[in-house]
């Protein structure tokens, strides 16, 4: 059963497309071609759960500030809507709130934008309460300017898509209520930050380098996650199947320690309401020494894939950061790549080229070089050396009777922390 309601949603997709590139508005976001756009919305449509049953196009030389698309093509947009027995249409651009008001007026249907669906997708996947609030924030963030002129159109009651998160009677609540619950989540979000701010000065006094994964969505990210951590963590070929970080530690070949983290997965026309709700996510990228772009070697539009990514990593100022490109599912190509530099090809799915991933990885993360050291500890002191066994690789280790020797090869910064630990003792 579909999250829309019992009986799934007949959709029409809606295209529109500028003849001159640089009248674009989502242009420096995608490059994506106006059939691969609507192919994509398509695929969002499908994980909302309602049904494609037709799909309209047209390319102009501007936009309709009525309909967006010209007047001719809303005639017959309406005609194809009672061919196909349909009820909703799906627009592939943003429309403005005068837009979407008088769609609907003319069409006597429920009309989304692909924000709006990108947030009901959003609503349904988040499982945390910071996720929850994170997208009811970017829901009353795009309602607010829509409530506006709607009156009783938006109070209308029922289930089905576009319909979900603040709920419908959110939808009949006045500007007022609407900014004072958007002030609310403001606060309760801030908290949860202050509390992961403190998770991350707490990791930066044991140092261990975060390493980030990002990608499209369905760019495999989740299954490359579970491979290199053997985690049972959701891997989905749904959209956005992964929403909140995931953090789990990684132990590299070398014996060093890392923080793996999973993100959320990007896609074109990323509404920017959700860039900013998404904080999180960003700022566990903002903290990584490296960040692990995972494309999908496979589709024919990964390199529009990859420059949509490489967009907002730009937008959010993370690219100066060390990465590497990952190029996964191998297993669906019939010819074989070698590993440079700049980029690893792997199938997480099989487990293929992991090992190559993780020693490049292991050679990256110089910032904090491995170097070994010895220590002589008191063996009462079984809290510190627990410390130093779950951080190094023990070379050697000697045991006496008040005294263990350990030789380990850990990052420098773990080393001066034990130092000074040291230290501070035999004073």
């Amino acid at each position: 059963m579909s999250w829309s309601d019992t009986n799934t949603e007949k959709v029409i997709l809606v295209g529109c497309e500028l003849k001159s590139p640089q009248k674009k508005i989502w242009f420096k976001q995608s490059s994506l071609s106006l059939e691969e756009s609507i192919d994509e919305l398509a695929s969002l449509a499908t994980a909302a759960g309602v049904s494609v049953t037709g799909r309209l196009t047209q390319q102009r030389d501007r936009y309709d500030p009525t309909f967006l698309i010209g007047k001719g093509k809303i005639r017959l947009l309406k005609t194809v809507l009672k061919q196909n027995k349909a009820n909703t249409v799906i627009f592939d651009d943003n429309l403005s709130p005068a837009q979407q008001r008088n769609i609907e007026k003319f069409l006597d249907c429920k009309v989304l934008d692909r924000t709006q669906l990108i947030l009901d997708i959003f609503a349904y996947r988040a499982a945390t309460r910071e996720g929850k609030l994170q997208v009811e924030l970017a829901q009353l963030s795009y309602m607010l300017p829509r409530l506006a002129g709607r009156g009783i159109e938006l109070s209308r009651l029922g289930a089905g898509l576009g319909t979900r998160g603040p709920g419908e009677t959110k939808l009949e609540t006045d500007q007022r209520k609407i900014h004072q619950r958007i002030y609310k989540i403001r606060k309760e979000l801030e908290q949860v930050r202050i509390h992961r701010r403190l998770h991350r000065s707490f990791r930066k006094s044991v140092p261990v380098p975060i390493v980030s994964l990002v990608g499209y969505t369905n760019a495999g990210k989740s299954t490359l996650f579970n491979a290199l951590t053997n985690d049972n963590t959701l891997a989905s070929k749904q959209l956005f199947a992964t929403l909140d970080p995931l953090l789990r530690r990684l132990q590299l070949p070398s014996g060093r320690k890392i923080i793996l983290s999973d993100t959320v997965g990007f896609i074109s026309k990323l509404p920017a309401t959700l860039i900013s709700a998404f904080r999180a996510t960003l700022e566990e990228i903002g903290e990584s020494q490296l960040i692990l772009h995972v494309i999908d070697g496979s589709s024919s539009r990964a390199e529009q894939q990859r420059g949509a990514v490489i967009h907002i990593l730009k937008d959010q100022g993370v690219m100066a950061k060390p990465h590497l490109e990952v190029f996964n599912k191998t297993d669906l190509l019939s010819h074989s790549f070698r590993p440079t530099q700049e980029k690893v090809w792997i199938s997480a799915l099989q487990k293929k080229g992991i090992s190559t991933l993780l020693q490049r990885i292991d050679e990256l993360i110089t910032d904090d070089p491995l170097v070994q050291a010895k220590f002589l500890v008191e063996r009462h002191r079984g809290e510190l050396l627990s410390r130093i066994f779950s951080r190094g690789r023990v070379i050697n280790c000697e045991y006496s009777n008040k005294q263990v020797m350990v030789e380990i090869e850990a990052p420098r910064s773990f080393l001066k922390i034990i130092q000074a630990q040291q230290i501070k003792k035999r004073e």
